[in-house]
């Protein structure tokens, strides 16, 4: 992933409504849900859902898929990877050892 593209999807999860959506589909995993579960789920307008769901499908972080007149949503997963290794490559100088969870909070303060 380039850095143009962890920036724009850094930016989509930035606000607490797309970042709840985005939660909740990567919770549901590959079965995903439609707008309008997503939308009673989590509380939110059925026409800010739809602005929010939007943002997160231009940064390429959901899927579409539609089913006649309903619209099924999927996080990518691969994408998903690729923000996280983006944000984790080269941590702790190189030395991913550093950076596992510490054994005993002496460990905990060795590094990152």
């Amino acid at each position: 992933m380039d850095t143009d593209t962890a920036v724009t999807s850094l930016a989509a999860l930035a606000q607490p409504h797309r970042l709840a959506v985005f939660r909740r589909l990567v919770e549901l995993g590959p079965e995903g849900a439609l707008a309008g579960e997503l939308a009673e789920h989590l509380a939110i307008p059925a026409n800010t859902l739809s602005f929010h769901l939007k943002s997160l499908q231009q940064a390429g972080l959901i899927v579409p898929e539609p089913r006649g007149r309903t619209i099924r949503y999927r996080a990518d997963f691969a994408a998903m990877r690729g923000l996280v290794g983006f944000l984790t490559d080269n941590r702790c100088g190189g030395d991913a050892s550093l950076c596992a969870p510490a054994d005993t909070p002496a460990q905990a303060s060795g590094c990152c």
